[in-house]
């Protein structure tokens, strides 16, 4: 008589991490339009859509059952949460049911901010937390703007430049409303003043279909699908490189002809600086740490985005993934391999009131790599560790 077959035991170890993705935009600017057409989508299927408030978002067509307070199950095979109270809450839940059998799969998260909130804090609450770090991974910040108020949006309101600034995907929406008769738009200038703003983000236009699952959440790094992390999607370095070391946004699209009362408008784009550092040279991690600690530290407030692939010089095969959102560094993650032959150090920063210059030589200052396009050391005048307030001293 043959021995009876043993039992396989369910696969141990810890669970993939959940793409987890930002759909921000000020006021007006057309979530809830676009949520109700990508919830219909078959790709959104496993999805949990988490929204600020409830009565806010119309979805009332979509709903099959109501299973739990504060969740709503709907055709589209997703989930809808109510952010009744703290988001660490509602996150953790999503993982009970879906650790106890009561959700059979989650696929993704999207975390739908109000129109005046700074994406910022929620992307802390990801970062930080201990067990949702293990759990969750940001995978994309897609940011909607309306392209008949964007401008005069941008140029009122801090919060619209910020949602901006640190966006995977720009989502330009009402473009069908711009050249009517009781208000023509210049699209093009606003395509160019986002596109200076924030030179690595992919621009979307809703009203021509692009604004699809696939194309706002498939940001590159953390899609569990992908084998092979595609670290050039995901940094989209050579963007920022070609945009120019240096480069002030402010007045981009001036050029147009058009009155634009220069002397006032994009007061908030002036502050913004998108830029990349890169190096052949490996770094050692003890010196990629101070420098990171101290740019943190001092500076975190300005730093609005930090996304990065470093070659660490005690392991130059496995290459470390940084993000970093002002203050709050998400927990490097080493890649077991270079997904290509580009080994190159590669960092991406977005910044506000932080210029280029500075952190370039306060990073040359502890990584002793002479970056490219660096002015020549005899006439760096400002000590960036004593501008910090940092001497090298304890």
């Amino acid at each position: 008589m043959s021995e009876p077959h043993p039992i396989e035991a369910a696969p141990r170890g810890p669970k993939p991490p959940i793409p987890l993705s930002i759909l921000t935009g000020f006021l007006g600017a057309g979530k809830t339009t676009l949520l109700n057409r990508i919830l219909k989508d078959p790709a959104m299927a496993d999805t949990a859509v988490i929204i600020n408030e409830f009565g806010e978002v119309g979805i009332d067509h979509l709903l099959v059952d109501k299973s739990s307070e504060g969740i709503l199950e709907l055709s589209s095979g997703c989930l809808c949460c109510t952010i009744r109270g703290d988001l660490i809450n509602t996150l953790e839940d999503l993982l009970r049911r879906l650790d106890n059998g009561r959700m059979e799969r989650l696929a993704r998260v999207v975390i739908e901010t109000t129109g005046l909130a700074d994406p910022a804090p929620i992307l802390h609450t990801v970062m930080l937390h201990p067990y949702l770090v293990l759990r969750y991974r940001l995978e994309s910040v897609v940011t909607l703007v309306d392209a008949v108020n964007g401008a005069a949006t941008l140029d009122a309101h801090e919060e619209a430049v910020r949602q901006a600034a640190v966006a995977d995907r720009i989502v330009l929406t009402k473009t069908d409303l711009v050249d009517t008769d009781s208000k023509r738009v210049d699209l093009d200038a606003l395509r160019d003043r986002l596109a200076a703003l924030n030179p690595g983000a992919v621009m979307l236009d809703a009203q021509a279909g692009e604004a699809v699952p696939a194309r706002l959440f498939d940001a590159g790094l953390y899609d569990p699908a992908t084998k092979i992390p595609d670290v050039a999607k995901w940094l989209k370095a050579e963007t920022y490189e070609a945009h120019g070391h240096g480069h002030s946004h402010g007045h981009h699209h001036h050029d147009h002809g058009h009155d634009h009362h220069a002397h006032d408008v994009n007061r908030h784009d002036d502050r913004i600086r998108a830029f990349t550092l890169s190096t052949s040279r490996p770094i050692p991690a003890s010196a990629l740490e101070m420098f990171l600690d101290l740019l943190r530290s001092a500076h975190g407030p300005k730093l609005l985005r930090m996304k990065g692939i470093v070659q660490i010089a005690e392991d130059p095969d496995r290459p470390v993934v940084l993000h970093g959102v002002q203050h709050v560094f998400h927990p490097p993650a080493t890649l077991p391999a270079w997904p290509d032959a580009d080994r190159r150090t590669r960092l991406v920063f977005i910044t506000c009131d932080l210029p280029e210059g500075f952190v370039r030589r306060l990073f040359e200052a502890f990584t002793g790599a002479l970056l490219p396009d660096t002015p020549d050391a005899s006439a760096m005048t400002d000590n960036p560790l004593a501008i910090s307030g940092f001497s090298g001293r304890r």
